[in-house]
């Protein structure tokens, strides 16, 4: 009774119990203060879409980046990024030029995923440093190319898995790491969507550089644009990277001309007997976003801004049922939801984004090493795309060696 009391008086007193763990676990995250007063990092930024629009409003929440230079081939979009941007902010069609500017300390790359390496292997070249979204390359021999390139470096890179960030899932690592689930065999994430991921196109012309996602040469489709999230938490959680992966994918809904599957999963391996199904579909929403984690004692359910603890059934009852002896009778599936409070360090609760981007910066003028670095990025990107290959080889693939080193 005890252990259960102080089980729930745990899950049920965030705020404390963060205190710690988000100091800690958070890394060296700054929030919106500059960590030396007076001090700002010049931003470039490479490509204004939908992401990268959605970074340049989040930085201008932060008092130690200044957002000096943009970068899109699109007139339009190059010109909705400036309006975000520093008022004598530079625009760029030509990433290369933006790289050019020694006023530029650092550059946030949210391009579509193709442009991803060879934007990153300039960047290093040229001295900047990286904020790049995920995922961070088109290929597994492209993330190992610019992991070596990077070996060496002093240069703050850093990837953009921004739910490293978010306090709830620091709070529900401490809840793990504490053994309140007992020992974790299972991990089960999905993406689901209901609609056909595309954006209108006024002149067909256009289709491939508006709708990028649709298409092998320049996407990974599922796996690498939403998927890469839930895999790069299991990855976080467990300590590990999968040891194998094998998975379906098919294109059955949505024919209108798409390359990718509209239909993902995929079943990672990992080592300590810990098994890790992701899926992602475009064909139905129900749960949208989630991430459940099986505990020999208990479950927790990752929503998309809450989640919640079940304890297993301690009793189960047993008698005759349709005429077989020992069979049981009743067995709660789960015990009562309660939910998992989270706070961030800085008591504001803030989006992931903010504290993502808060933390690159103070990594710049501290010279810290990010929480999210090339190593995990690399290690995501190698999972995402080893899914991939097992999908349309229907066949197992396996982490190699050479991945690690």
């Amino acid at each position: 009774m005890e252990n259960k009391q102080s089980r729930r008086k745990f899950l049920l007193t965030g705020t404390v119990a963060m205190a710690g763990v988000g100091v800690a676990g958070l890394h060296s995250v700054g929030y919106s203060r500059p960590p030396h007063k007076g001090e700002k990092i010049n931003i470039g930024l490479i490509g204004c879409g939908s992401r990268g629009i959605g970074l340049a409003t989040v930085m201008k929440n932060l008092d130690n980046l200044s957002l000096r230079a943009c970068c899109d081939i699109n007139p339009d979009q190059l010109n909705k990024g400036l309006g975000l941007a520093d008022k004598s902010a530079k625009g760029y069609a030509d990433y290369r030029k933006l790289l050019e500017d020694k006023n530029i300390d650092a550059v946030v790359i949210a391009t579509p995923l193709y442009l991803h390496f060879p934007m990153g292997m300039d960047a290093v070249d040229a001295g900047k440093h990286i904020y790049m979204e995920k995922t961070i390359t088109h290929t597994i021999p492209e993330a190992l190319t610019l992991s070596q390139k990077l070996k060496n470096s002093s240069l703050v890179f850093q990837v953009g898995h921004q739910y490293r960030y978010y306090g709830l899932y620091h709070k529900v690592k401490e809840i793990l790491d504490g053994g309140w689930c007992g020992q974790v065999t299972q991990f089960e994430c999905q993406y689901h969507r209901n609609n056909d991921w595309k954006k209108p196109v006024a002149d067909p012309k256009l289709e491939k550089e508006v709708n990028w996602r649709m298409y092998k040469a320049y996407s990974g489709g599922l796996m690498t644009e939403l998927c890469a999230h839930q895999i790069d938490i299991v990855n976080w959680f467990t300590g590990n990277v999968p040891t194998r992966v094998t998975g379906m994918g098919s294109l059955d809904y949505w024919k209108d001309g798409r390359e990718i599957f509209d239909h993902t999963r995929a079943l990672y391996h990992y080592p300590n007997g810990v098994t890790s199904s992701v899926s992602s579909i475009l064909s139905n929403a129900y749960k949208g976003y989630a991430i459940r984690i099986l505990g020999t004692e208990g479950t927790v359910e990752i929503q998309r801004d809450k989640a919640f603890v079940y304890a297993e059934p301690t009793k189960v009852e047993l008698g005759v049922v349709d005429g077989v002896s020992g069979a049981t009778v009743k067995n709660n599936t789960h015990g009562e939801a309660i939910p998992i409070h989270f706070d961030s360090p800085d008591g504001r609760n803030q989006e992931p984004t903010l504290y993502a981007l808060a933390d690159f910066a103070k990594c710049i003028l501290e010279r810290k090493k990010p929480f999210c670095d090339i190593q995990q990025g690399k290690d995501v990107a190698i999972a995402v795309h080893m899914a991939n290959k097992a999908m349309e080889e229907e066949k197992y693939q396996y982490w190699d060696k050479a991945y690690s080193t």
